[in-house]
């Protein structure tokens, strides 16, 4: 699939780029606006989910913005409502329907305690053999239920989409993504706005001629972490691609990766019967 210049990672034989554009809180007219701009900037991935209410929007944007469909890589959710067997391909025949288009990823949107785990893998991996995604993963999966999703899976689990930025440290869930032979993909990766007042983002930014938000987005690319940043703003979707021509030194990676904190998750709306890893 080509991706133009682009960083991207690879999980196992599905190629991903690093940057995308995520639809989350975006409206239809917004969102197919938007999609169709941000293809039309550079972007070749989009993030999207049933529960967004937005898949034909964004379905709609894909058409408009002239791209080829193989040129771009398509990700959307099963959301946790729909996790039974037949409800489940019901819903993924339903987005794929609605978007237009078969998604190239296919996650289940928050780990849930019933159906179990098992079964819930077992029936996203039909999903993927009806023809209704490329591919499949996860989102919000802490380290223990991620491991159990990939023992339970058919098919590689690609990427686990959770929160991530610099205030949140993910280091053992990164290395149970590496040990899977996973990926990561960060939503709110720019802490819904914290990082423009932040000192220490400020100061790595000027040294750079860049912006905390394009430092932030910097700093999770260097990492192979794929990042999805939303917005309504054309010119920020603009500022937030431009971020190819220039790398942070270690010593910068490492002051942002100290800038996480215990108190640092934002959304957290996992079942309280799991658990999130401790770093």
């Amino acid at each position: 699939m080509p991706f133009s210049d682009q960083p991207t990672v690879k999980s196992g034989d599905v190629e991903i780029p690093l940057l995308g554009f995520g639809t989350w809180q975006l409206e239809p007219e917004d969102a197919r606006r938007m999609v169709a701009e941000a293809l039309r900037i550079g972007y070749r991935h989009i993030d999207t989910a049933w529960i967004y209410k937005n898949e034909k929007a964004v379905g709609d944007g894909i058409r408009d913005s002239g791209v080829p469909r193989e040129d771009i890589f398509l990700t959307t959710k099963i959301w946790v409502a729909h996790f039974a067997d037949g409800d489940l391909q019901r819903q993924a025949e339903e987005s794929a329907d609605s978007l237009g288009f078969t998604p190239d990823l296919l996650l289940l949107h928050w780990p849930k305690t019933t159906p179990s785990i098992e079964d819930t893998i077992a029936s996203l991996n039909d999903a993927r053999d009806k023809g209704f995604t490329r591919s499949i993963g996860v989102s919000n999966y802490p380290s223990k239920e991620f491991r159990r999703a990939a023992e339970a899976s058919k098919a590689p689990l690609v990427t686990n989409q959770v929160e991530y930025h610099p205030y949140l440290s993910l280091h053992t869930l990164m290395a149970t993504a590496n040990e899977l032979g996973s990926t990561i993909t960060a939503w709110s990766p720019l802490a819904q706005g914290k990082i423009a007042d932040d000192a220490t983002i400020k100061e790595v930014a000027e040294a750079h001629g860049k912006t905390p938000g394009q430092v932030t987005l910097r700093w999770l690319v260097q990492q192979g972490v794929i990042a999805i940043p939303r917005t309504t703003k054309e010119t920020r979707a603009r500022e937030n691609f431009d971020i190819l021509d220039f790398e942070l030194t270690g010593e910068e990676m490492d002051r942002l990766h100290a800038l996480a904190t215990p108190e640092g998750r934002l959304g957290d709306w996992i079942d309280p019967e799991f658990q999130w890893d401790r770093d």
